[in-house]
């Protein structure tokens, strides 16, 4: 057996802030929608991965998920004209990352990253 994809599913009533978030200030795009689940993702490829960690690096709590961006700091931007609270960062980790943290609008820790 081999793995093709993991995916994070997110309980919410709230379809349309998925959409705002997700689609609008991250750029994805709308793979799916049943009306009553949605799926957004990008036509990037991707490693299939799972983290597991007792800190998030930096003395910071465990992101629930990790997005790597091509431009960390155009999308600190954007999440920052939206007035999206950034919660740490923007970073330069010694670990070779630029990262910030925000919550998405149900409260899942987003670690935003760009490799350097």
């Amino acid at each position: 057996m081999k793995v093709k994809r993991i995916m994070a599913n997110t309980v919410t009533e709230d379809l349309d802030a998925a959409a705002w978030f997700y689609g609008e200030l991250l750029g994805l795009d709308l793979l799916m929608d049943h009306g009553w689940f949605r799926t957004y993702g990008s036509s990037e490829n991707m490693r299939v991965q799972v983290s597991f960690g007792t800190e998030g690096g930096s003395g910071t709590p465990v992101p629930d998920l990790s997005i790597e961006v091509d431009d960390v700091d155009a999308a600190l931007d954007r999440f920052r004209e939206a007035d999206v609270t950034i919660e740490y960062g923007p970073a330069d980790e010694p670990w070779g990352v630029r990262r910030f943290f925000v919550r998405d609008p149900f409260g899942r820790l987003l670690n935003i990253l760009q490799h350097q």
